[in-house]
């Protein structure tokens, strides 16, 4: 069946997704060269500013509005949402999941927030001020990152799969296979919807890509290698997952799990 957004309905199991990723690549961070097909083009970046973050927070979902940044943590028995202050990395405000679930992608429409869960396929919305529940959602896949485009909610459950879900039923109204040329990406995680454009963080590696929403092609990749120093990069779970985007003042912010730093950064164009 082809969707509105131009692409063939196809759902890859997310479980062959990381089968296949562990297989090619081991347990390590996968080497980006390994990734890309060359086809489109490579972006660096500068640092403009460095900011504390929470060396405990498994991250796994960032956005950043009306000059406060809200982190969505995972692990279960640690999994949270999470109010925050950009410059200090102060906690403001915190809601903690249920021990047995492990939190995933938020993201904020209005005056709520939404956050998915790993496994469970249950997600929920609170109200943005309160952090109170106002209700709970369902999804027929593993949750993984999640972003709103100003029209639908797009979820990406760590396949080469983008869906599109109707803000207020949560009803899935179309997806697109994320490809760079003619390959299937796999891994796609956090998101952040920035002027027209899906930016996906890639699992276990240094690289943000660039995705049309409408085709699921890969525009185009940010190479983030180095941000964060070895010495920094303490777990080898640690990987770089959370992308933030200030619209007002046109800023992006990225970080990754269970680092101490959070980064402005600067997109230098090949």
């Amino acid at each position: 069946m082809t969707n509105r957004y131009g692409a063939k309905t196809v759902y890859v199991a997310v479980a062959a997704a990381v089968v296949v990723l562990v297989l090619l690549f081991g347990s390590g961070i996968i080497p980006v060269g390994r990734l890309r097909s060359g086809q489109s083009p490579t972006y660096t970046y500068r640092i403009v500013n460095t900011y504390p973050h929470d060396a405990d927070a498994f991250t796994q979902g960032l956005f950043y509005d009306n000059g406060v940044l809200y982190e969505g943590t995972g692990r279960r028995g640690r999994s949270s949402l999470r109010k925050v202050d950009l410059r200090t990395g102060e906690v403001l405000d915190i809601r903690r999941l249920p021990e047995r679930l492990f939190g995933e992608g938020i993201a904020g429409r209005d005056g709520s927030i939404l956050q998915l869960t790993l496994r469970a396929k249950k997600g929920f919305v609170y109200d943005k001020s309160t952090f109170e529940v106002e209700r709970e959602f369902t999804y027929p896949t593993q949750g993984w990152g999640l972003t709103f485009d100003g029209e639908n909610f797009i979820m990406s459950d760590g396949t080469s799969a983008l869906f599109f879900f109707e803000p207020e039923s949560f009803t899935r109204v179309g997806q697109v296979i994320v490809k760079d040329g003619s390959r299937a990406l796999l891994g796609l995680n956090e998101l952040e919807y920035i002027k027209g454009e899906v930016f996906a963080n890639v699992w276990r590696t240094d690289l943000i890509a660039r995705i049309s929403p409408a085709t699921g092609k890969v525009t185009g990749w940010i190479d983030l290698t180095g941000l964060l120093g070895p010495a920094d990069r303490t777990d080898s779970t640690g990987v770089l997952n959370g992308i933030a985007y200030d619209i007002e003042n046109d800023r992006l912010f990225v970080t990754g799990k269970l680092w101490p730093h959070l980064f402005e950064i600067e997109i230098l164009h090949p």
